[in-house]
């Protein structure tokens, strides 16, 4: 992942952490960068299980949301 892939399109959709997974929000937004920040937020204030499908076709994990998305080099 690249600086540059931060300031393309992605698409977040957040399952619940706990329950039955039956429904799902999905939200689109204009950065990657926004994404990642609305996942963060998902898993902190909600125990939720967020993943990003990138606007390359990447898919990204709740795990590596995790991961990366307390890291300078993603902000």
């Amino acid at each position: 992942m690249t600086r540059a892939d931060l300031d393309k399109r992605a698409e977040l959709t957040v399952w619940p952490g706990q329950g039955p997974a039956q429904v799902a929000q999905g939200h689109e937004f204009l950065t990657l960068r926004e994404a990642l920040a609305a996942a963060a937020e998902a898993i902190d204030a909600e125990d939720a299980q967020p993943w990003i499908i990138t606007e390359d076709g990447d898919i990204l994990s709740p795990r590596w949301i995790k991961a990366n998305t307390n890291k300078p080099r993603l902000q």
